[in-house]
């Protein structure tokens, strides 16, 4: 992942939005008794006209992670309403909200279970 340059400003409104989407889903998931899913916002990119955010999510286990992106997507616009009614005092306009798998961890888990295989590569022996 590419890190922006970003403004005071955007990291301030980033750093809001994940922490308010993040009581936000944990309401949501209390809501629906989903009691094995945890859901954890790990980066919020917000243009420097604060148009767009891209919000990045890990999805724990990640086996149901392509079907909640989905269904955070499909909900979105609910989402931003309700985001809207939480940070009306604190942000006028609540920009439009991008939703992204973020699979760092599974890809560490990957390497991680590659490196303990009985042929390492970087070891090169068997």
């Amino acid at each position: 992942m590419m890190e922006f340059l970003e403004s005071n400003r955007q990291k301030k409104i980033g750093s809001l939005f994940k922490k308010e989407l993040a009581s936000l889903f944990q309401e949501l998931i209390r809501q629906e008794n989903k009691e094995n899913l945890i859901l954890s916002i790990t980066k919020v990119y917000v243009t420097p006209d604060i148009s767009i955010a891209k919000i990045y999510i890990s999805v724990f286990p990640s086996e149901l992670s392509s079907r909640q992106i989905e269904e955070i997507k499909n909900n979105s616009s609910l989402i931003k309403h309700k985001l809207s009614q939480k940070l009306k005092s604190s942000i006028r306009k609540v920009p439009e909200l991008n939703f992204y798998l973020d699979d760092s961890l599974d890809y560490i888990e990957g390497i991680d279970k590659a490196l303990k295989k009985p042929f390492n590569p970087i070891k090169g022996g068997f």
